[in-house]
Protein backbone atom coordinates (compact mmCIF):
# COMPACT_ATOMS: atom_id res chain seq x y z
CA UNK A 1 0.00 0.00 0.00
CA UNK A 2 2.95 2.34 0.52
CA UNK A 3 2.80 5.35 2.79
CA UNK A 4 -0.67 5.86 4.24
CA UNK A 5 -2.26 8.89 2.57
CA UNK A 6 0.89 9.53 0.54
CA UNK A 7 -1.08 10.29 -2.63
CA UNK A 8 -2.98 13.17 -0.97
CA UNK A 9 -0.37 15.57 -2.27
CA UNK A 10 -1.48 14.75 -5.82
CA UNK A 11 -4.96 16.23 -5.28
CA UNK A 12 -5.53 19.96 -5.86
CA UNK A 13 -7.59 20.35 -2.69
CA UNK A 14 -7.60 24.16 -2.89
CA UNK A 15 -9.58 23.92 -6.14
CA UNK A 16 -12.29 21.74 -4.55
CA UNK A 17 -15.16 22.77 -2.28
CA UNK A 18 -16.91 21.32 0.74
CA UNK A 19 -19.94 22.56 2.68
CA UNK A 20 -18.06 25.50 4.21
CA UNK A 21 -15.70 26.56 1.43
CA UNK A 22 -12.31 25.42 0.21
CA UNK A 23 -11.40 21.78 0.76
CA UNK A 24 -7.78 22.70 1.45
CA UNK A 25 -8.20 21.53 5.07
CA UNK A 26 -9.29 18.00 4.10
CA UNK A 27 -5.73 16.53 4.05
CA UNK A 28 -5.15 17.66 7.64
CA UNK A 29 -8.42 16.14 8.76
CA UNK A 30 -7.62 12.84 7.01
CA UNK A 31 -4.23 12.86 8.76
CA UNK A 32 -5.94 13.37 12.14
CA UNK A 33 -8.12 10.34 11.39
CA UNK A 34 -5.05 8.30 10.42
CA UNK A 35 -2.74 9.19 13.28
CA UNK A 36 -4.75 10.96 15.97
CA UNK A 37 -5.66 9.59 19.36
CA UNK A 38 -9.25 8.42 19.85
CA UNK A 39 -10.81 11.85 20.62
CA UNK A 40 -8.88 13.55 17.84
CA UNK A 41 -9.82 10.89 15.31
CA UNK A 42 -13.49 10.99 16.35
CA UNK A 43 -13.61 14.79 16.04
CA UNK A 44 -11.91 14.64 12.63
CA UNK A 45 -14.42 12.07 11.35
CA UNK A 46 -17.27 14.27 12.55
CA UNK A 47 -15.76 17.33 10.84
CA UNK A 48 -15.25 15.44 7.60
CA UNK A 49 -18.81 14.13 7.62
CA UNK A 50 -20.18 17.67 8.00
CA UNK A 51 -17.88 19.03 5.33
CA UNK A 52 -18.25 16.50 2.53
CA UNK A 53 -21.44 14.49 2.95
CA UNK A 54 -24.17 16.02 5.06
CA UNK A 55 -26.59 16.69 3.54
CA UNK A 56 -25.22 17.05 -0.02
CA UNK A 57 -22.02 15.74 -1.50
CA UNK A 58 -19.51 18.16 -3.02
CA UNK A 59 -16.78 17.99 -5.64
CA UNK A 60 -14.30 17.23 -2.83
CA UNK A 61 -16.28 14.16 -1.75
CA UNK A 62 -15.20 11.91 -4.63
CA UNK A 63 -11.57 13.04 -4.17
CA UNK A 64 -11.74 12.12 -0.47
CA UNK A 65 -13.31 8.66 -0.81
CA UNK A 66 -10.19 6.76 -2.00
CA UNK A 67 -8.34 8.01 1.07
CA UNK A 68 -11.21 6.91 3.30
CA UNK A 69 -10.94 3.44 1.77
CA UNK A 70 -7.20 3.50 2.47
CA UNK A 71 -7.87 4.45 6.11
CA UNK A 72 -10.52 1.74 6.48
CA UNK A 73 -7.99 -0.85 5.31
CA UNK A 74 -5.19 0.34 7.62
CA UNK A 75 -5.06 -1.63 10.87
CA UNK A 76 -3.51 1.21 12.87
CA UNK A 77 -6.40 3.62 12.23
CA UNK A 78 -8.36 3.87 15.50
CA UNK A 79 -11.91 4.18 14.16
CA UNK A 80 -12.01 2.13 10.99
CA UNK A 81 -15.68 1.33 11.62
CA UNK A 82 -16.39 5.07 11.75
CA UNK A 83 -14.61 5.51 8.43
CA UNK A 84 -16.75 2.73 6.90
CA UNK A 85 -19.88 4.34 8.33
CA UNK A 86 -18.84 7.65 6.73
CA UNK A 87 -18.50 5.87 3.38
CA UNK A 88 -22.05 4.54 3.83
CA UNK A 89 -23.24 8.07 4.62
CA UNK A 90 -21.61 9.34 1.42
CA UNK A 91 -23.30 6.58 -0.57
CA UNK A 92 -26.67 7.66 0.83
CA UNK A 93 -26.05 11.39 0.26
CA UNK A 94 -26.54 13.33 -2.93
CA UNK A 95 -26.60 16.77 -4.46
CA UNK A 96 -29.63 17.44 -6.68
CA UNK A 97 -27.98 20.52 -8.20
CA UNK A 98 -24.84 18.57 -9.12
CA UNK A 99 -25.77 14.99 -10.06
CA UNK A 100 -22.32 14.40 -11.55
CA UNK A 101 -20.75 15.05 -8.11
CA UNK A 102 -23.20 12.59 -6.60
CA UNK A 103 -22.41 9.97 -9.23
CA UNK A 104 -18.66 10.46 -8.83
CA UNK A 105 -18.88 10.11 -5.04
CA UNK A 106 -21.10 7.03 -5.28
CA UNK A 107 -18.83 5.45 -7.92
CA UNK A 108 -15.82 6.07 -5.66
CA UNK A 109 -17.56 4.34 -2.75
CA UNK A 110 -18.60 1.40 -4.94
CA UNK A 111 -15.03 1.10 -6.26
CA UNK A 112 -13.93 0.03 -2.78
CA UNK A 113 -16.36 -2.87 -2.60
CA UNK A 114 -13.53 -5.45 -2.61
CA UNK A 115 -12.00 -3.78 0.45
CA UNK A 116 -15.35 -3.87 2.25
CA UNK A 117 -15.73 -7.56 1.36
CA UNK A 118 -12.25 -8.33 2.73
CA UNK A 119 -12.98 -6.43 5.96
CA UNK A 120 -16.38 -8.11 6.32
CA UNK A 121 -14.71 -11.52 6.09
CA UNK A 122 -11.87 -10.76 8.53
CA UNK A 123 -11.47 -13.42 11.22
CA UNK A 124 -12.41 -12.33 14.70
CA UNK A 125 -9.75 -11.99 17.36
CA UNK A 126 -10.77 -12.29 21.00
CA UNK A 127 -10.41 -9.07 22.99
CA UNK A 128 -10.52 -8.79 26.74
CA UNK A 129 -12.93 -6.23 28.16
CA UNK A 130 -15.27 -5.04 25.43
CA UNK A 131 -16.28 -5.49 21.84
CA UNK A 132 -13.61 -6.69 19.46
CA UNK A 133 -12.38 -3.93 17.11
CA UNK A 134 -12.30 -6.51 14.32
CA UNK A 135 -15.94 -7.42 15.03
CA UNK A 136 -16.93 -3.73 14.95
CA UNK A 137 -15.12 -3.20 11.63
CA UNK A 138 -16.59 -6.41 10.25
CA UNK A 139 -20.13 -5.27 11.15
CA UNK A 140 -19.61 -1.82 9.57
CA UNK A 141 -18.12 -3.40 6.44
CA UNK A 142 -21.07 -5.79 6.17
CA UNK A 143 -23.53 -2.88 6.43
CA UNK A 144 -21.60 -0.98 3.76
CA UNK A 145 -21.51 -4.01 1.45
CA UNK A 146 -25.28 -4.29 1.73
CA UNK A 147 -25.64 -0.58 0.95
CA UNK A 148 -23.36 -0.85 -2.08
CA UNK A 149 -25.13 -3.90 -3.43
CA UNK A 150 -28.58 -2.32 -2.98
CA UNK A 151 -27.62 1.17 -4.08
CA UNK A 152 -29.94 2.93 -6.48
CA UNK A 153 -30.41 6.65 -6.78
CA UNK A 154 -31.55 9.05 -9.52
CA UNK A 155 -28.05 10.42 -10.07
CA UNK A 156 -26.53 7.00 -10.57
CA UNK A 157 -29.36 5.78 -12.78
CA UNK A 158 -29.47 8.96 -14.85
CA UNK A 159 -25.83 9.34 -15.85
CA UNK A 160 -23.39 7.07 -17.65
CA UNK A 161 -20.51 5.80 -15.44
CA UNK A 162 -18.05 8.60 -14.83
CA UNK A 163 -20.65 11.35 -14.85
CA UNK A 164 -21.52 13.89 -17.50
Amino acid sequence: MGTVLGAMRNVRWHELQHAYGSASQVPGVLSRIAWGDAPTSEEALSDLERWISTPPVFDSTAATVPFLWELAATDTVRDRAGVLDLLATILAAGNAEHPAWTRAAHDAVAAGRATAARLAAAPDTPEAGGPSPVRTVRAAATRLLTAIDRHACPACAGLPPGGA
